[in-house]
């Protein structure tokens, strides 16, 4: 069931739900949180539809922002809300509300979603695209206990992940991370299988892919060595080498959907390892409402600090150890061909100085 109201307000949209809930048989409302979706119109409708696949996992209120661009200067300074209501089958297990924003209203979203958040239940923003820099000052997602943003949408994903180390707020969490969660569970399994030293890392992936930087920085912050980030084709990641004391282990997927796993002295498996689509990354990050901790920390390892070895990285943090003796060895000579010059330098000299 579709209501559509043009030039409504936050209570007109309250009370559309209510008549529609009692319209579809179903008064009762028993949704476990609220989902706020902040996107433009282009991505809206991809960004609804893996929301709605999630909601049968999680049944949730989801509300759509979209922010409309006005074309005039007049435009601009006028308001309007316009707002389409779902709810039975048009919207998942739970409901729906698509809100377009026109004019100054757009610059206070948070006062038209604020009185539409399910009472007692926490609030997850996810911005699919265009997220903000420091997602838990952004007047939305300072009403949440989850922000989600996607940093593989940010023209310079790299560089966005640096900016997100640098805000990161605990709740932050991004659909890069959780693209790499099969990948982290088959590692960590297949080290628990060996019982050896982790010497080396080599991660490869496609260029300009977030998920590869973060599952190397994760490497290189669990295990303390160093991780090399090379290039391939894609799609996506595409293996992860780890030399150790014992031998290779090797997980390679060439395909985007199948890999396989190679320890030293054991047969090679093959491991279901495919590319998730979003409905499932959203479903998964709306089961956990908690700071993830361990994404933090790989966050703050920082980019840079790939390719290089621990101990490397620490002498360039602070100056060698000797590098006041070899400076003072180094000057040595001259400070005592200068105090023998002083020694045979004639007393009226020495008493004229």
């Amino acid at each position: 069931m579709k209501i559509d109201l043009t030039g409504t307000t936050a209570g007109d949209i309250n009370k559309a739900l209510v008549r529609g809930r009692r319209a579809i048989g179903t008064p009762a409302v028993g949704m476990v949180l609220t989902l706020v979706i902040v996107t433009d119109e282009e991505n809206a409708y991809d960004s609804l539809k893996a929301a709605n696949d999630a909601s049968r996992e999680h049944p949730s209120r989801t509300l759509v922002v979209i922010k409309r661009v006005s074309r005039s200067p007049r435009d601009r300074t006028s308001s309007r809300l316009d707002a389409e209501v779902r709810v039975g089958a048009d919207a998942g297990t739970g409901e729906t509300v698509v809100l377009r924003l026109y004019g100054e209203v757009s610059d206070h979203a948070d006062s038209v979603v604020l009185p539409l958040l399910l009472p007692d239940a926490p609030v997850v923003v996810w911005w699919p695209v265009n997220a903000p820099l420091d997602p838990a000052k952004d007047p939305l997602g300072a009403l949440a206990q989850r922000r989600v943003t996607d940093t593989y949408a940010a023209e310079q994903p790299v560089r966005e992940l640096a900016a997100r180390a640098e805000a990161y707020t605990p709740g932050d969490t991004d659909l890069s991370w959780t693209r790499i969660t099969p990948w982290r569970s088959m590692l960590a399994a297949a080290l628990d299988q060996v019982v050896c030293e982790v010497r080396a890392v080599e991660v490869e992936g496609e260029e300009f892919n977030p998920s590869c930087e973060l599952l190397a920085m994760w490497l290189a912050d669990r295990l303390d060595v160093r991780v090399k980030r090379s290039l391939s084709s894609g799609p996506g990641l595409t293996a992860v080498r780890l030399d150790t004391s014992c031998g290779p282990v090797v997980l390679d997927r060439a395909d985007g959907s199948l890999a396989t796993l190679s320890i030293e002295g054991q047969p090679a498996r093959a491991v279901a390892l495919k590319r998730r689509d979003t409905a499932e990354l959203i479903a998964e990050e709306l089961r956990r409402l908690d700071p993830d901790d361990t994404y933090a920390s790989a966050l703050r390892y920082g980019v840079e600090r790939l390719n290089t070895v621990p101990e490397q990285q620490a002498a360039a943090d602070e100056p060698p150890a000797g590098a006041e003796a070899a400076e003072e060895a180094a000057t040595a000579p001259a400070k005592k061909a200068a105090a023998r010059s002083a020694k045979k330098a004639p007393a009226g000299k020495a008493a004229a100085k």
